[in-house]
């Protein structure tokens, strides 16, 4: 399972959620920190990247789009990056799924 997380998400989420999202990347490891949406989604799409953002044009892309690349719309409010992480650890059944689902474009990761 392969994440690009965008640049409103910390780079360090790559490396602590490496056990069950292995191979994943920031968007600055793929050289488009500050890079524009549209670039970000064509480079999750070529790379076969799901992209996790709290950007609201990202689930606009994906309803407007579809997959690929699919979007996880990280909907948490304020919260830390611990409680992003353990949020991505609590549903990786989730998104393994999601991921897996030639039908689905978007999950919403929201606390229960």
């Amino acid at each position: 399972m392969s994440l690009l997380f965008d640049e409103n998400l910390s780079w360090r989420l790559v490396k602590r959620l490496s056990d069950i999202y292995p191979t994943s990347q920031h968007v600055k490891d793929v050289g488009l920190e500050r890079g524009a949406d549209d670039r970000v989604w064509e480079t999750a799409k070529s790379l076969g990247l799901a992209i996790v953002s709290k950007d609201d044009d990202f689930r606009q892309r994906a309803l407007l789009f579809g997959a690929p690349p699919k979007t996880i719309w990280v909907r948490l409010g304020n919260c830390s990056t611990d409680e992003i992480e353990l949020q991505l650890r609590f549903q990786a059944d989730t998104v393994r799924a999601f991921l897996s689902d030639a039908e689905e474009s978007m999950l919403i990761l929201q606390s229960s």
